[in-house]
């Protein structure tokens, strides 16, 4: 067997290279294809190439608002087979960004399905839909008329835009955040409305400086929302393209229950999720740095939005845990702005009348571009046209032209010659169908000429016209902005927050313990109001609901009262939580309801008064069914809630005070009857006691009202009278006030003197009062209504009122 000659010997080819100038070109061109390919987005349209591929080629397959969805999972096949030569999970986190409405201000793919959330993942591409959104088609819009270059796709198959027309400012609008090699972005949102004011602002005087265009777009405007707290930073962007903020969330201090003060957040800095924010409030409260908050619940769904509630212990200062909350937690956090976009290829770092003069430069290039291509197409028209004019004018000798003709070349040859026509109009004229030389016809034509030589005249004047093209594009902004604009989101705060106090160990959150007066309005509301020593309560200067006032009472914050409620029952609370309202200027209007505070949620049942546990001050209780007791209150047990009066069925309490042994105990009953004696008549009984009778009654009356007459007090009696068949609350009635002193006092037990004569159709008191002069009435939802003069005989049947008297109590003077 013949041997295998050896193979012939192969030249090396080895190319000595120096390592340091490999490396370094190299990598140029990969930061070069990282900075100009990937990461940051171009000026003019405000998209990376990835973002501009996937609009384009979404409105290639046509997947416009008013279609169906198709699945992510095509779209992201169709981009990366023809424009993006990159990994599909690119291409998709991409689509999934567009299309999330608390990334993108105004977003620009309509998803379907789970798009994810500030906190968890989107779902896989094959489970999720989408299609264009609105918005997305003014980025689109016009790319078939020659307003943009096109450049081939990585393997030079298909084409694609350099860049899109951008009806809107994009980049402004939705911001952008990218890394590149050795430089990134990170641009906030705004608001289209001034975003376009501003764009607007500058075609109209170029020379507009960065503090005019700030007046319309005074700083960013996140989707979530959110407070930002001083503009320095915002400046400071504006003006050098370079900046930082402080946002925080936007939350409210809300009772979340029975004597439960909590933070109610409702709105979290730009791209901080609830999860998030409650991780960090575990992971501080755990590690002690945090005090003062209970518990952390995400009550967040579909139909309120984001709502966290933060839980306030009992005693802590919800504003002073707020600031800790700021200072510890992603409420407050930091958004660094770095305005770095591709203007002519090359990044850039754009302060923001640069960012608006490259928009406004590409927006007229734009128009300039459509107005050009659409005057040659309209010019192209009107050449065929009028050459149809010419031959249906004289269709019979074109006829006989075409008919004596050997062949299309020669006929449109002879029709060029005989009717002067161009090769074009020639042509035409060869494929026209008969049909459309009717007179019909021509009377259409002759329409589309002239609409096309005023539209030729129109475009010429826009094109020779600088003004004119920046109105045309101001025009086009303004239609944008009424399109997909929307109210500001963010709150902008001019004073930036103040520095934390420098402080050694633990900062003490609770409240303290200090001098209080609680003021409880006969509504119902009840606030705090927290006094300096030698401190007084001021009368407010103009009367506001709920100024009725039912009882104050001196305390101290953190002291334990008790409300004692028409059911015969004291509920144990503290003030702590209520509303604080400044001594100068007490509104009852600023208070909450005692009763939702206390948790009370049987149907019927008021607040009364309230009781100092600690006093050796009987209190008095007079009941419906003319029952009267005296209580002690350091005497009752120490439970959270207290049966103070044993009752009979269908009874209930209807007035109680403070009663000292030389006051006056008082009766006023609906037939008008009103009895008073000293309450040294009632001696003081335990919790368990029934009471005994304090006034005789009639047949069918019930007692309206019962208080306490402190001795030597310029006390009065003021009446309402009306109709028991009349609903209550619908009819004003007749009321008079009197002076206390002129009923005499009568015996515990018997019946009283007439205090209020009824006139015909009346037959009930309606309200009644006795207390301190002056007296304060207000209608069932808290405004203030008129009462008579004082000076009424006790027996006078009183003067016509302008409105409905839903309560009677004191003033604060």
């Amino acid at each position: 067997m013949p041997k295998t000659p050896p193979p012939e010997p192969v030249e090396e080819r080895i190319q000595d290279i120096d390592l340091s100038t490999e490396m370094q070109g190299s990598f140029l061109e990969y930061a070069y294809s990282v900075i100009y390919s990937r990461a940051l987005p171009d000026a003019r349209d405000g998209l990376k190439p990835v973002q501009r591929r996937i609009l384009y080629q979404m409105a290639e397959m046509g997947l416009r608002p008013d279609r169906g969805h198709v699945k992510s999972a095509r779209v992201v096949g169709e981009v990366m087979g023809k424009l993006h030569p990159h990994g599909d999970t690119a291409i998709y986190d991409a689509l999934v960004r567009l299309a999330q409405e608390w990334a993108l201000r105004v977003p620009l793919v309509d998803g379907h399905g789970n798009f994810g959330s500030l906190d968890d993942g989107p779902a896989a591409a094959r489970y999720t839909e989408a299609r264009l959104a609105a918005a997305a088609l003014a980025l689109t819009e016009n790319l078939d008329e020659d307003v943009v270059d096109f450049i081939p796709n990585y393997d030079g198959q298909f084409q694609q835009p350099a860049v899109l027309p951008a009806a809107f400012p994009n980049l402004l609008v939705n911001g952008a955040s990218g890394i590149a090699v050795g430089m990134a972005t990170n641009m906030a949102p705004h608001n289209l409305i001034e975003v376009v004011a501003a764009a607007t602002h500058l075609l109209e005087n170029p020379d507009a400086t960065t503090e005019e265009l700030m007046e319309f777009v005074p700083g960013p405007d996140f989707p979530a929302g959110g407070v930002i707290m001083g503009l320095d930073g915002v400046k400071d962007a504006y003006a050098n393209g370079r900046g930082a903020l402080k946002v925080r969330g936007k939350v409210s201090i809300e009772p979340l229950g029975p004597r439960r003060t909590g933070i109610v957040v409702s709105e979290l800095p730009y791209m901080v999720g609830p999860e998030r924010l409650i991780e960090k409030i575990r992971d501080a409260v755990q590690s002690k740095k945090l005090q003062g908050i209970s518990d952390v619940t995400d009550l967040t769904d579909r139909n309120h939005g984001l709502r966290v509630a933060i839980g306030i212990k009992t005693g802590f200062d919800p504003n002073a845990v707020l600031e800790q909350l700021y200072r510890l937690t992603p409420l407050e956090d930091s958004f660094s702005i770095n305005n770095v976009a591709l203007v002519d290829g090359q990044p850039r770092t754009l302060g923001l009348k640069e960012l608006l003069s490259v928009y406004v430069a590409h927006r007229l290039e734009v128009i300039t571009r459509r107005s050009r291509y659409r005057l040659a197409r309209r010019e192209e028209r009107l050449h065929l046209v009028e050459g149809l004019l010419i031959a249906i004018l004289d269709i019979d000798e074109v006829i006989q032209v075409i008919r004596s003709s050997d062949d299309s070349e020669q006929a449109r040859s002879r029709l060029r010659s005989v009717f002067d026509l161009s090769e074009l109009q020639a042509e035409y004229i060869l494929e026209l169908r008969l049909r459309r030389l009717t007179k019909f016809s021509r009377i259409e034509l002759e329409a589309e000429r002239d609409a096309l030589q005023a539209e030729i005249a129109a475009l010429r004047e826009l094109l020779a016209s600088p003004a004119l093209l920046r109105a045309a594009v101001a025009a086009e902004l303004d239609a944008a902005a009424d399109a997909y604009g929307t109210p500001r989101r963010t709150l902008l705060m001019n004073a930036a927050p103040p520095k934390p106090r420098a402080t050694k160990g633990a900062v003490d959150l609770q409240i303290a313990d200090a001098p209080t007066v609680l003021v409880l309005s006969t509504t119902g509301r009840a606030v705090r109001v927290d006094l300096s020593e030698g401190q007084e309560l001021t009368v407010p200067a103009r009367r506001s609901k709920h100024d009725a006032i039912l009882t104050t009472l001196a305390t101290t914050v953190r002291a334990e009262l008790g409300a004692l409620t028409s059911a015969g029952r004291v509920v144990r609370f503290s003030p702590v939580d209520l509303p604080s309202v400044p001594s100068t200027s007490v509104q009852l209007a600023a208070g909450t309801p005692l009763k939702d505070y206390l948790g009370i949620t049987a149907r019927g049942e008021r607040i009364l008064g309230v009781v100092q546990f600690d006093s050796d001050t009987p209190i008095a209780l007079g009941t419906a069914q003319g029952t009267v007791k005296r209580i002690i209150p350091s005497a009752l047990p120490v439970r959270p809630e207290i049966e103070v009066i044993a009752m009979k069925s269908g009874d209930a309490v209807v007035g109680a005070a403070e009663a000292p042994d030389d006051a006056e105990l008082v009766f006023v009953t609906t037939d008008a009857q009103l009895l008073h004696f000293s309450a040294s008549m009632v001696r003081p009984q335990g919790a368990p006691a029934g009471g005994m009778a304090g006034i005789k009654l009639g047949t069918g009356a019930a007692v309206l009202f019962f208080g306490v007459v402190e001795a030597d007090a310029e006390a009065v009696v003021a009446t309402v009278s009306g109709t028991e068949g009349i609903l209550p609350g619908t009819e004003p009635g007749r009321a008079k006030v009197t002076a206390f002193a002129e009923y005499p006092a009568k015996g515990r037990a018997t019946g009283g003197v007439r205090a209020h004569a009824f006139l015909k159709g009346e037959d009930r008191l309606t309200v009644a009062w006795v207390g301190p002069n002056p007296a304060q009435a207000v209608d069932p939802t808290g405004a203030v209504r008129k009462l008579p003069e004082p000076g009424a005989r006790r027996d006078a049947s009183g003067q016509p009122i302008d409105g409905v008297i839903g309560s009677i109590g004191r003033t604060l003077a």
